[in-house]
């Protein structure tokens, strides 16, 4: 799925299952960002990770919660990167490429989705199955709830 123009979007499913992946690639560099949000947080206006309800990896390679710098990757994150993101309920961890960037954030509450977003010309690509890295060892695609009756 292509995200362009400006804004964020949240998925429509929550991670509910114990090791889940997706993830993005960058077609075209601007403001950007890919992370987890719960529903409470605030969609209008990039760049995310200012409220207590997003963790965001920002396209300048910062991750943010809250409004503060939570890490940086030692990376340049371009054009053409494939931006992979685990979340086991304890840390989410970023890959580029299919490498660990080494920059878990922990300390993740509630129940998240997948956050993503973009402006000034970024254009983005979501995977959340058919993925152009295989994912790390027992993460796999997010898994849709589903109510027997």
């Amino acid at each position: 799925m292509r995200i362009c123009g400006t804004g964020a979007a949240l998925a429509n499913a929550p991670l509910v299952q114990d090791k889940s992946y997706f993830e993005m690639k960058l077609q075209s560099t601007g403001i950007w960002g890919i992370g987890l949000a719960t529903r409470k947080s605030n969609l209008n206006g990039v760049p995310l990770g200012k409220d207590s309800e997003s963790w965001v990896l920002r396209s300048d390679g910062t991750v943010y919660h809250n409004g503060e710098a939570l890490g940086k990757v030692s990376v340049s994150l371009t054009e053409g990167d494939i931006i992979g993101v685990t979340y086991d309920h304890i840390e989410m961890n970023f890959y580029r490429n299919g490498s660990s960037l080494q920059c878990p954030i922990n300390g993740i509450r509630g129940t998240v989705y997948p956050l993503l977003y973009v402006d000034e010309g970024a254009i983005i690509d979501v995977q959340f199955n058919e993925f152009y890295h295989e994912p790390p060892s027992g993460f796999d695609k997010i898994m849709f709830e589903q109510s027997l009756l």
